[in-house]
């Protein structure tokens, strides 16, 4: 099962990555959204390339991207089915040099995904997957590969860590994991690449007890689902994207599907809320 979408979504993350390219490493300008954040002429130019792609694609379907929100909540909360777009997640690693920043698109219907693609534009690679279908990462050479989320850790629990965002509330989180689970492997990496970690089997738990925007993560959460994870509130219920005044996500915990400790995750990340 897929989505008859899919693969031109794939064709146009491909794309825009390849828009971005030219300006990484290459003395870029950097502005100030009114909000503090930073965006480039790379963060543009994909913006704009996605946006025409996928309002080609279908024209019914709106266009939610982190470029582009200034969507009232009047306008928005009509809509049942939209793409939300980060053209650029990531645009700190991206500024500083880093290869961990990546390209995502969600289609979102009725506020749950129904699949992600999140592409790697410094070395080709492109996640993609939604509940229902399965989850598969493509290299460069564009062989597919299957993923799955692990039921068990190996060589140690490990954690999946922002390398610029946490909070007092994470850390308390992470005393608690370290009681529970004895001392923590943490992985530290940019953007949406910590879901794709938990897709790919190579870490266990990414608690996210700090601010996110739905662009953030509804693609990555399309691939994690797909490989049999979940992304919940801390209260245990799944993470949502509604229409809402603020494009803010509550605090959340990304893990696999049915580990015998997600009843365990909830309570700690409970009590740090």
């Amino acid at each position: 099962m897929s989505h008859p979408y899919l693969a031109a979504v794939i064709d146009l993350v491909r794309a825009a990555g390849e828009a971005i390219l030219p300006h990484w490493r290459n003395d870029v300008q950097v502005h100030e959204k009114t909000d503090a954040s930073p965006v480039t002429a790379a963060d543009m130019a994909a913006h704009h390339l996605l946006a025409d792609g996928l309002r080609a694609l279908d024209p019914s379907i709106p266009v939610l991207s982190e470029e582009d929100c200034g969507l009232s909540l009047a306008e928005r909360a009509g809509w049942t089915r939209w793409w939300l777009v980060d053209p650029l997640d990531g645009t700190k690693e991206f500024i500083a040099g880093s290869a961990e920043f990546t390209v995502n698109v969600a289609l979102v219907e009725q506020g749950r995904v129904l699949f992600g693609v999140v592409g790697v534009p410094a070395d080709g690679r492109c996640y993609y997957g939604g509940t229902g279908f399965g989850a598969w990462r493509t290299d460069s050479d564009g062989a597919a590969q299957p993923l799955r989320a692990r039921l068990q850790a190996e060589g140690g629990f490990t954690v999946v860590a922002s390398r610029r965002h946490s909070s007092p509330a994470q850390e308390r989180l992470l005393y608690g994991l370290r009681q529970r689970f004895g001392e923590l492997a943490l992985a530290s990496v940019g953007s949406s690449l910590k879901f794709c970690l938990l897709a790919e089997g190579a870490a266990d738990c990414y608690p996210r007890l700090a601010p996110t925007s739905q662009w953030d993560t509804a693609a990555a959460q399309g691939v994690l689902e797909g490989a049999g994870g979940e992304v919940l509130s801390t209260s245990g219920d799944a993470l949502t994207y509604e229409a809402r005044e603020s494009y803010l996500n509550p605090s959340f915990l990304a893990l696999p599907r049915d580990v015998e400790w997600r009843a365990a995750l909830i309570e700690l990340a409970s009590k740090q809320a």
